[in-house]
């Protein structure tokens, strides 16, 4: 007979201790740790998800016929990949799809985590994938089907909770892609715990897992977020899963990002950019236009530069605002951007130019929602401040490159090609660069179309735009 027993899950890494502790030892995180009831003895089933390995039970092996083999044994497989005909997804997947992969999918309610992996499915062959509704019912998801104009025939649905009915239309079906809508709301029934609770979150996780490694079933899975923005439930959820993506933006605005935060099947530094309509979402490639869209013209304390996000160059707005302080001392605020960044930037602007930071409140700001977590927009930071603090805009519309070191100079950056392209498509020909990337462009022929002004000082770079 199965005996219950309380213990105690910390819900950031899974660590289980049999009473509670304040601090976890697994991932030293601080009230952690959740009470939960967990079932004990013999009375589990046989296919309940945690156990077995990936080809046990679901293919009728057993433990004893599972063989040591050499890695070389192992086919690879040619076509692993599916690409999902959206560009924009496909290119922060690295190229698509991988069968037998897990995605998780997380963002904030109403940001269109459903729309996108029904656009999905639905760009996938027909009979090929099974859509798991915990969320919403069959009428629901056929009225958001017909609204993007996706044909419902060939995608199949099941509005289930449990992972047992789960698994038998799994079983009955045999689907290529598996879509859980949501994964907090499934769970097993022999489990005494309620839906999205650590305890289900990692058995329902396990039992997916299982079924996309041993039967080649690409699962994508949608996730909850806690107001602090991080999906909902344990960490290990994190853990278990291929891929990582979040769903990012305001609900008010049109565009939507798309960020990878794990991929073990390619970069994580890639970023995807979407449009909502009433078509649904739409890819955006030229990113570029809309994040400088509504740019104002002629004023003080703005400035645009490029910043690379995985492979593709992006152009951004750096707004600046200096003012005097009323405190004694002076605030620092910043959007989109490291505020001790900020802090060492307006520090050595201090030093080599004599304005009176010192006693000035200064707020930047990076538009777009974007956060620049690189080096090469460091001179346009200071130009737009400087700029802010003669209440002059730049002499010259130009993008301004540069990392700016401690003592003052204007150091080379990387990808100056790459970043230039992309501003020369979108109509841009005077740039502000530092000098150590001159005798890389001379190889080029950008000096022959565009104006390049080189500087090794930031006060050069202040005299070029400030005359």
């Amino acid at each position: 007979m199965a005996r219950k027993k309380t213990n105690y899950f910390c819900t950031e890494c899974g660590w289980e201790s049999s009473g509670w502790l304040g601090k976890c030892p697994g991932c030293n995180s601080w009230n952690s740790f959740v009470e939960v009831e967990k079932v004990t003895g013999k009375s589990r089933k046989p296919d309940q998800p945690s156990r077995g390995n990936w080809a046990a039970t679901e293919r009728g092996r057993t433990a004893g016929q599972n063989k040591l083999m050499s890695l070389a044994e192992v086919a690879a497989g040619e076509n692993i990949r599916v690409p999902t005909g959206i560009t924009e997804l496909d290119r922060v997947l690295g190229g698509g799809l991988v069968k037998g992969s897990m995605v998780l999918l997380g963002g904030e309610p109403g940001i269109g985590k459903s729309t996108l992996v029904l656009q999905i499915i639905g760009s996938l062959p027909a009979g090929s994938s099974l859509y798991v509704s915990g969320e919403e019912s069959s009428a629901q998801v056929r009225m958001r089907a017909d609204r993007l104009g996706i044909d419902s025939s060939g995608i199949g649905f099941l509005p289930v909770t449990d992972f047992a009915g789960i698994l038998e239309a799994v079983t009955a079906s045999e689907p290529e892609f598996l879509v859980i809508d949501s994964i907090q709301t499934a769970y097993v029934d022999e489990i005494v715990a309620a839906p999205g609770s650590v305890t289900q979150v990692r058995e329902v996780a396990a039992g997916l897992l299982r079924l996309a490694k041993s039967r080649g079933i690409t699962v994508i899975l949608i996730g909850h977020v806690t107001k602090e923005g991080n999906i909902a439930g344990p960490r290990i959820l994190e853990h278990m899963v291929d891929t990582v993506l979040y769903f990012e933006g305001e609900k008010l605005q049109d565009y939507r990002m798309l960020r990878a935060v794990k991929n073990r099947f390619g970069a994580t530094d890639e970023l995807g950019f979407f449009t909502m309509g009433d078509q649904g979402l739409s890819s955006l490639e030229k990113a570029s236009e809309m994040l400088l869209s509504g740019r104002p013209l002629g004023v003080s304390g703005s400035v645009v530069t490029s910043t690379i996000e995985g492979t593709r160059p992006l152009l951004l707005e750096i707004q600046a605002l200096i003012v005097p302080s009323s405190f004694a001392a002076p605030l620092r605020m910043a959007q989109g951007l490291d505020r001790m960044r900020l802090s060492m930037l307006l520090a050595v602007l201090d030093k080599k130019t004599n304005l009176g930071l010192s006693g000035m409140d200064a707020y930047l700001n990076v538009t777009g929602g974007l956060r620049i977590t690189e080096t090469a927009s460091d001179l346009a930071v200071l130009s737009a401040a400087v700029s802010s603090i003669k209440d002059l805009r730049t002499y010259y519309d130009a993008i301004i490159l540069g990392e700016v070191g401690l003592t003052g100079e204007v150091r080379g950056i990387s990808q100056i090609e790459r970043r230039l392209s992309e501003a020369e498509r979108t109509g841009w020909t005077r740039f502000v660069l530092p000098a150590a990337n001159k005798t890389q462009l001379d190889k080029t022929k950008f000096g022959n179309r565009l104006e390049l002004y080189y500087v090794s000082q930031i006060n050069e770079a202040f005299d070029l735009l400030f005359p």
